[in-house]
């Protein structure tokens, strides 16, 4: 469940069964943003068994270490491309946080620059953003992006992988049967006026699980 804006966000979620929590620091555009400050307040009081993700748009290892490191989440979700020898630096500087590489499926290419990534992360997250925009889309778009590259992404990719973009309780079952991913990550899909929506993300997680319709 991403976009978490503050502990009762946070409490909402895992509530209604949500496994993980996305927290936003500074982007280049996209919604949820919130400061450092209020993220480890978040990370701090989190759930048990809720795990924290870190959406993060720095490239370089040593600022991306210095921001885990401020904000204590435990998994750090890569919402920019970053080099070989980046992901490398950074498990050896925090080797007990999980890293979850983003990658924005655009096209068939998409398919191989995620399966090229694999070996070096924990997973892999299929987004809908456009990093080589003037202003860089890094996720929080709201659109679909085409599935079957993500079904064959899954298929290749030999780690667990997050399937996100556009995603809302009436499309998930028709992602989850296209794509079969490991999970799944929303923002706006479960969200009314920019403030997590209760009954929205219910459904989602019915849909989520396989019961209920929606």
């Amino acid at each position: 469940m991403c976009c978490i804006e503050s502990r009762e966000e946070a409490a909402l979620a895992a509530r209604c069964g949500a496994t993980a929590i996305g927290l936003v620091s500074a982007m280049p555009s996209g919604p949820g943003v919130i400061d450092e400050a209020t993220i480890r307040r978040i990370v701090a009081a989190a759930p048990r068994g809720v795990a924290t993700f870190l959406l993060t748009s720095r490239t370089d290892p040593e600022e991306i270490e210095a921001q885990q490191r401020r904000t204590r989440a435990d998994t750090l979700q890569l919402v920019d491309r970053l080099a070989p020898d980046a992901l490398r630096s950074l498990r050896r500087r925090l080797p007990g946080v999980s890293l979850v590489q983003v990658v924005h499926v655009r096209g068939e290419h998409s398919v191989e620059e995620a399966v090229a990534v694999a070996p070096l992360v924990d997973a892999v997250l299929l987004d809908s953003g456009n990093p080589d925009l003037p202003v860089r889309q890094l996720g929080g778009t709201g659109r679909v992006h085409d599935w079957s590259h993500s079904r064959a992404i899954v298929e290749r990719a030999g780690c667990p992988v997050y399937l996100a973009g556009g995603l809302r309780p009436g499309n998930l079952a028709a992602a989850l049967g296209a794509v079969r991913p490991f999970g799944v990550d929303v923002c706006s899909g479960v969200r009314t006026d920019g403030r997590l929506d209760e009954e929205r993300l219910r459904r989602f997680m019915r849909a989520a699980r396989g019961s209920g319709n929606n």
